[in-house]
């Protein structure tokens, strides 16, 4: 198995500094790129608000309504469509092969957060993504130690077929002494920007010893991810038959609208992020992450050690209440990042608090 499907990369500081880099690179004054509205909270709130003082705006849509999209990239100065390959916190998994198609109709590049799914589970440039990006803080590095992400670029967009489009990779470069990324390093071209330019203006460089934990961890990815999974998926199947729960959102639960999308883009799993509802409602829903033993109620994700947390009220608190119903985060749902521990031991820790909550 090889993962390593782009043709170069680009480490930054953390996973919304990757990001940030990626709109700085495609975009100009009065540009636009299109998002899916089931994404985390803090990457609307980047694209919503943030990328506003440089200029740039976005349009959320639903990504499963092709016609939407087709509407959405038809619009004048679009730069790109965003996705989750798996979305955080909903376990929504995203058509990546299909959206690529419409995509590549406009001449407008994919770019595919895989920070959930990472390159284990799912590798996006295989299915027709352009640039990758990844927060290396969460399961590629996996022990909650160390912040960091990663642009990786496929190498197969032509920057320069329509002339004037992406000018940051296909113009002349004045601080290089009129430098053209695009004629001098071919399909790596956005990499070389995003290294000279990007870095170098934006500042977000990898810390040296951060790389080295991240890369440590990267070597237990798969042994990780493995047991991520199957005790992802055997919480969300005990939950599933919990009297107090009303629902329970997994890919890979038998009967979940997501499944056959699972089996082509994620390996036939799930992944270790999963959400529930609960009957009683918000108040309960406080009480059961306070409850909790082993799960830390905490906002972090990707740990070897389990977590829980409310995101209305968290990760996706900065969002309005629509925004919040799109992206899977109503006020009686609770994400779980199952960890690696015992599986018989989170479930009992589950069942407790339930039940004192």
């Amino acid at each position: 198995m090889t993962w390593r499907v782009g043709i170069a990369a680009t480490c930054t500081s953390c996973g919304h500094s990757a990001q940030m880099m990626v709109f700085y690179a495609l975009c100009s004054t009065g540009d636009k790129i299109i998002a899916s509205n089931k994404l985390y909270g803090g990457t609307v709130t980047q694209l919503s608000r943030t990328i506003k003082k440089f200029g740039f705006q976005c349009d959320f849509v639903d990504v499963s309504d092709t016609a939407a999209v087709k509407a959405a990239l038809a619009q004048p100065n679009v730069k790109a469509l965003f996705i989750e390959s798996l979305c955080n916190p909903g376990g929504v998994v995203t058509d990546i092969a299909a959206l690529a198609a419409l995509t590549s109709e406009v001449h407008v590049p994919l770019v595919v957060d895989n920070t959930l799914a990472t390159p284990y589970l799912c590798r996006p440039i295989e299915h027709g993504a352009n640039i990758v990006v990844h927060s290396l803080t969460k399961y590629m590095c996996g022990h909650g130690n160390a912040m960091g992400g990663a642009i990786v670029d496929a190498g197969k967009f032509d920057w320069a077929k329509v002339p004037g489009k992406y000018p940051s990779m296909a113009d002349d470069e004045p601080a290089y002494h009129g430098l053209n990324f695009s004629k001098a390093t071919g399909p790596a071209a956005f990499t070389y920007f995003c290294i000279a330019v990007g870095l170098r203006d934006l500042g977000p460089q990898l810390a040296p010893m951060n790389a080295f934990l991240i890369m440590m961890g990267i070597e237990t990815l798969p042994l990780r991810m493995d047991r991520h999974c199957s005790n992802a998926l055997a919480v969300a199947q005990w939950l599933e038959k919990h009297k107090d729960v009303e629902s329970v959102s997994y890919p890979t639960l038998p009967g979940n609208k997501y499944n056959a999308l699972a089996d082509k883009y994620i390996s036939g799993k799930g992944g270790a992020v999963l959400t529930f509802s609960l009957k009683k409602g918000h108040e309960a829903c406080s009480k059961v992450a306070d409850n909790c033993q082993l799960f830390s109620n905490l906002a972090n994700l990707g740990d070897t050690r389990s977590l829980i947390i409310h995101p209305s009220s968290t990760t996706h608190s900065q969002l309005t209440d629509d925004q919040k119903k799109a992206a899977g985060a109503e006020p009686n749902t609770l994400r779980l990042c199952v960890g690696i521990e015992n599986v018989e031991d989170l479930i009992a820790d589950l069942d407790r608090a339930i039940a004192n909550a």
